[in-house]
């Protein structure tokens, strides 16, 4: 699932990127109540692994990572499904190293208003456990 439409820039520190399938009837995020802000993490974890994959050498690949934790995250609004326009999603690294990193994110309308901000430590290189069948 990519949610994100085009990047517009991005440096060492930061990225932005556009969306707008917020409005869509058949988003894949949508609930019956429509498409709820905190989905708009998901829209800023998408931009930090963009960013990631970015950041990688040419020769040796973006590096699996996930979402450990999101915190402070603010939400001005209650949904997205509502709002006109395109989504601005936009990620800062604020720290970090070759295990983790500690993004800012910020989720706004066209006219760059927030609608969701937060920050989000995502962990690298972290091998998922493999599955094992039991007889």
């Amino acid at each position: 699932m990519c949610l994100l439409d085009r990047l517009v820039g991005w440096t060492p520190e930061r990225i932005e990127c556009r969306a707008r399938n917020h409005r869509d009837a058949d988003h894949p995020l949508r609930s019956a109540s429509g498409l709820l802000a905190p989905c708009a993490i998901e829209y800023a974890a998408q931009a930090m692994a963009l960013h990631g994959g970015l950041l990688a050498p040419p020769a040796a690949g973006a590096r699996p990572g996930y979402l450990a934790s999101v915190r402070g995250v603010r939400l001005a609004v209650a949904r997205l499904d509502d709002i006109d326009g395109e989504l601005q999603v936009r990620a800062e690294r604020l720290a970090g190293d070759a295990n983790q990193v500690l993004y800012g994110f910020v989720v706004a309308d066209e006219g760059g208003r927030t609608l969701v901000e937060g920050r989000a430590t995502v962990v690298l290189n972290t091998p998922l456990p493999l599955e094992v069948a039991t007889p």
